[in-house]
C-alpha cells in the first residue's frame, strides 16, 4: 500500500499495516527530519525490518540531499540475510507500482568466510584460515611473483576483479550473499573484494556491527562513507556490550608464548633478506622516514595487516626513530613480551590504569609511550616487507601490538587487570592480563560524530533511559511502542512459589535450596503436562544449569518430565547446541513435544526464534544478573557510578531485566502467535523489576497474576490455552491489529483531531483504536 507518513510518500510492500508500524514510521521521520538521532522500541514479530526499510528508501528517493546513504547493521548472518530478502521485497512492490522504479544499489557485506568461491580456498572452516589463505592468494607480491614465474599459485576471482571489477560498477538491483557469489562467478570477479569496493557506491549497505564499531574494522571498511548517512543498528539492547568488547584485549601465558615463537621466526626472516637482498629492509625504512601515510599507500586491499587503530592526526607523524630499523623493532618488541611475561607472574590480583601501566614500563625496560603508540602499523609494516603470505602464526603478536598500541592511545576508561586464575579455571594456575574498556561510548563516539542519523531499535530495550547515559549521546526521539492485539496472544505470569508455598528464587542463599530446587522441576513438569508442543527454559548460568539438572535427576523429576516431553539441554559447545536444537525441531514438528534448557546470555537466548508450536511456554528460572565477582564487572561499575552518575544496582538490574525480556520474549514473533511467559522468581513480582519490563509484556502483566503458585499459574495456562485454540482468522484482526489503507487514513484523521483538541499527546504511544 501507498501510504503518507506526515507528508512522506512511503510505499509498503504489504497489504495491511499494523498500526504500531505507522506510530514507529512516524517517530523515525521525525528523528530524520531533526537530524539527529534516536531509541525505538518495537515488540518483536511487528514488522520492524520492512517498517524501517520502508520509510527510510522513501525519505531518501524523496529527500536525497538529505539522506544519501542507508548502513543497516545486524548482528547475525541469519539475520543480514532477512534484512536482504525483506530490501529486496520492497524493490519489488516499487517495480510494480511506482511510476518509476528507483535505481537503488543495496548489498551485503560479510567476512571472507561466507563470500569466498575459491574452490579451495571456501573449503576452510575456519574464518582465520581463509582470511590467512586468501591473503595468500592476492598479496601485491605474491601476484608480482606470479608475473615473473607463472607458477605462483594466485587467485584467478581477485585477478578477474583487478582487471574489469574497479573500473565498473555494480548493475541497479539488491544483493544477497549468494546473489554476489553468483555474479562474481558469472563475471570471475571476487565477491568478497566486489563488496568492499561497491559499498562505496551503494544505497544500501548491510553488515555487522563491527564494521562500524571495531576500530581495526572501521577505518579499513567504513572510512569512506558519507555523513549524510543514516546509520541502523537493529537488535541494539547489547550495544554497549559489543562496544566493550571491540575495545578490549585479553593476553594470558599462551599469547605471550606463541608471540616470542613469531618474533624469533621474524628475526630469522630479518637476517635472511639482510643477507640475500637489504635493499627490501632500506626502501621500508626510507617509507618509515616519510611517515604512516606515505606507507599507507602501499597497503594491500586487505584486513589482515592493517591495524589502523591508530587516529588520523597520529598517521601524520613520522614513525619514531628508535622503532624505524626492523632489527630495533623487533628488540623493542622482545623487551616488551618479556615484560608482559614478567608481569604475569602474579600470586594476587593487581589492577592499574593504563597510565600506571605506561609510567611501570617506562622504568623497568625504558620504554616511552610514543613508541608503543606506532607499535601496531610497524609491525604490520615489517609483515607486508617480509612477503608473509601465512598469518595464522602471528596472531598472538599482532594481539600484542594491538594491546601496546591500545594502551598508549586511550588513557580515559581503560583499566589493567592482571589476574593469576581465569574465571573458568579457578584452581588451575594461569594469569591472564586484561586490557579493558569501560565506558562503551568510546566506540560509539565516532559513530554520533560521523554520521547525520544513528538509529538504535530492538524488541528489549527498556529501560531506555540507560542508553543515554552509558552510550553518552542526547536522542531527539525516545519511544517505546506496545502492541496492538486482536486477542490476548501473550500470557505473563510471576510465579513466585510452589504448591508448598515455598518461595522460589535464583538468589545466591536459596539457589541451592532442595525445596527451592524441587519447586522449579514441578513447575517445568506441570508446563510441560499443560501446554502443547515446545517448551524452553533459561537459566541464570551454565553452571546453575547443570546444578539444578543435577539435583533433578536425583529427585526423579526428569524422569517424570520425560513421560510428558523430549528433554534437550543447550550447552557451551556450539556443535552440541546445534544439534540439540535440530532435535528439538524435530520433536516439536512430529508432536512429541520437546523441552530445550537454555541459558540466559547463550546462544539460544540471541539468536534463535521459536515461533508458533517451537516455543508456546518460555520459563525464565531466575533473574540473570551477572557475576558479580567479576573484576572487570566491578571496574566497570565503579566507572559508571563515578563517570555517569549510575549506581550499581541500577545497571546490574537494568542488565539482566534486559537479557529476562530477551529471553522470554523468543516465544512471540508475530500476531498469530501466542505463547506464556512464565518469571519463576519471587523478585520479579517487585515494582523495581517489573516496571523495567518493556511495555508490551507490562500491558499484559496484571495485579493478580504477579503472585502466583505453580498450580494457580498453571489454572490460568489452561483457561488461557482453551481460549487461544478457538478458530483465529485475519478478519477477526481487521480495524484492530491488522489495518487497510482507509481505516489507517481514518484512524490517523481521528488521532490529529485528539491532537489538536488537546486531548492525546505526541510521542511514541501507539494509537488506540
Amino acid at each position: 500500500m501507498k501510504i503518507s507518513v506526515d507528508g512522506l510518500l512511503v510505499y509498503f510492500p504489504y497489504e495491511y499495516i499494523y498500526p504500531e508500524q505507522y506510530a514507529y514510521m512516524l517517530e523515525l521521520k521525525r528523528t530524520l527530519d531533526a537530524k539527529g538521532h534516536c531509541l525505538l522500541e518495537m515488540p518483536s514479530g511487528t514488522g520492524k525490518t520492512a517498517t524501517l526499510l520502508s520509510l527510510i528508501v522513501a525519505y531518501m528517493i524523496e529527500r536525497p540531499e538529505t539522506i544519501r546513504k542507508l548502513i543497516y547493521c545486524s548482528r547475525t548472518v541469519p539475520e543480514i540475510e532477512k534484512v536482504i530478502a525483506e530490501l529486496q521485497n520492497l524493490m519489488v512492490y516499487y517495480e510494480k507500482n511506482a511510476p518509476e522504479p528507483p535505481p537503488l544499489v543495496g548489498l551485503v557485506l560479510s567476512s571472507r568466510k561466507n563470500m569466498c568461491i575459491h574452490p579451495d580456498v571456501s573449503k576452510e572452516r575456519e574464518g582465520k584460515s581463509v582470511d590467512g589463505k586468501c591473503y595468500g592468494l592476492t598479496a601485491s607480491y605474491v601476484r608480482e611473483r606470479h608475473e615473473h614465474d607463472g607458477e605462483t599459485p594466485i587467485c584467478q576471482y581477485f585477478e578477474g576483479f583487478s582487471m574489469e571489477g574497479k573500473e565498473s560498477s555494480l548493475p541497479v538491483g539488491i544483493y544477497s550473499l549468494d546473489d554476489l557469489k553468483e555474479f562474481g562467478r558469472m563475471r570471475n570477479w571476487c565477491p568478497y573484494f566486489l563488496a568492499r569496493y561497491a559499498i562505496g557506491q551503494a544505497h544500501i549497505v548491510v553488515y555487522s556491527y563491527h564494521y562500524l564499531l571495531d576500530p581495526k574494522i572501521a577505518e579499513v571498511v567504513s572510512k569512506e562513507m558519507v555523513r549524510e548517512s543514516c546509520i541502523v543498528f537493529d537488535e541494539a539492547h547489547n550495544i554497549d556490550n559489543v562496544c566493550i568488547d571491540s575495545m578490549s584485549v585479553k593476553i594470558n601465558r599462551r599469547t605471550v608464548e606463541r608471540s616470542t615463537n613469531a618474533l624469533n621466526n621474524l628475526q630469522k626472516l630479518v637476517q635472511d633478506i639482510r643477507d640475500d637482498n637489504a635493499e627490501r629492509l632500506n626502501d621500508e625504512y626510507q617509507r618509515m622516514v616519510q611517515g604512516l601515510k606515505d606507507a599507507s599507500v602501499q597497503r594491500d586491499t586487505d584486513m589482515i595487516l592493517a591495524n589502523p587503530i591508530l587516529p588520523n592526526d597520529i598517521l601524520k607523524e613520522v614513525v619514531p626513530g628508535n622503532i624505524r630499523n626492523a632489527d630495533h623493532f623487533l628488540s623493542f618488541l622482545r623487551r616488551f613480551i618479556e615484560y608482559i611475561k614478567t608481569r604475569l607472574k602474579v600470586h594476587h590480583v593487581i589492577q592499574e590504569s593504563p597510565a600506571g601501566f605506561l609510567k611501570d614500563v617506562a622504568s623497568k625496560i625504558c620504554i616511552e609511550r610514543k613508541p608503543l603508540r606506532f607499535c601496531a602499523e610497524r609491525l604490520a609494516s615489517l609483515l607486508r616487507t617480509l612477503e608473509i603470505t601465512d598469518m595464522t602464526e602471528y596472531g598472538a603478536l599482532t594481539l600484542i601490538t594491538h594491546f601496546a598500541t591500545l594502551v598508549s592511545t586511550y588513557t580515559k576508561g581503560f583499566t589493567i587487570i592482571i589476574e593469576p586464575f581465569d574465571d573458568k579455571t579457578p584452581t588451575v594456575a594461569n594469569p591472564i592480563l586484561h586490557f579493558s574498556c569501560l565506558d562503551s561510548s568510546i566506540a560509539m563516539a565516532p559513530v554520533f560524530q560521523r554520521f547525520q542519523s544513528v538509529v538504535i531499535t530492538s524488541g528489549t530495550l527498556s529501560p531506555m533511559d540507560m542508553y543515554p547515559k552509558i552510550l553518552n549521546f542526547d536522542p531527539v526521539v525516545m519511544s517505546s511502542f506496545t502492541m496492538t492485539l486482536a486477542r490476548p496472544c501473550l500470557l505473563p505470569m510471576i510465579v513466585s512459589k510452589g504448591n508448598d508455598q515455598v518461595a522460589i528464587s535464583s538468589k545466591y542463599e536459596t539457589r541451592e535450596d532442595t525445596a527451592v530446587i524441587r519447586n522449579y522441576g514441578q513447575l517445568l513438569v506441570e508446563t510441560a503436562k499443560t501446554v502443547p508442543d515446545g517448551i524452553v527454559c533459561f537459566f541464570t548460568s551454565y553452571l546453575y544449569l547443570e546444578s539444578v539438572v543435577a539435583s533433578w535427576y536425583d529427585q526423579g523429576i526428569v524422569d517424570t518430565l520425560l513421560r510428558y516431553k523430549l528433554l534437550f539441554i543447550e550447552t557451551q559447545d556450539n556443535a552440541e547446541t546445534s544439534y540439540a536444537l535440530m532435535n528439538y525441531v524435530k520433536a516439536c514438528d512430529c508432536g512429541r513435544g520437546a523441552v530445550l534448557l537454555a541459558v540466559a546470555r547463550g546462544k539460544v537466548s540471541e539468536g534463535v526464534d521459536f515461533d508458533h508450536h517451537y516455543g508456546r511456554a518460555v520459563l525464565m528460572f531466575g533473574i540473570p544478573y551477572v557475576f558479580t565477582q567479576s573484576r572487570i564487572l566491578k571496574a566497570r561499575l565503579d566507572y559508571l557510578r563515578d563517570q555517569f552518575q549510575i549506581r550499581e544496582n541500577d545497571f546490574l538490574t537494568f542488565d539482566a531485566m534486559r537479557h529476562a525480556a530477551q529471553c522470554v520474549g523468543r516465544a512471540l514473533r508475530g500476531k498469530t502467535d501466542y505463547g506464556i511467559m512464565i518469571f519463576a522468581d519471587k523478585r520479579f513480582s517487585r515494582q523495581d523489576k517489573r516496571s523495567r519490563l518493556p511495555k508490551w509484556i507490562q500491558e499484559h502483566l496484571v495485579d493478580s497474576f504477579c503472585n502466583l503458585s505453580t498450580e494457580e499459574a498453571m489454572q490460568l495456562a489452561r483457561r488461557w490455552l482453551k481460549r487461544m485454540a478457538q478458530p483465529f482468522t485475519r478478519e477477526d484482526q481487521l480495524g484492530i491489529s491488522l489495518l487497510t489503507k482507509e481505516q489507517l487514513e481514518s484512524v490517523a484523521k481521528d488521532k490529529l483531531e485528539r491532537q489538536a483538541q488537546g486531548k492525546e499527546s505526541v510521542g511514541g504511544e501507539v494509537m488506540e483504536l
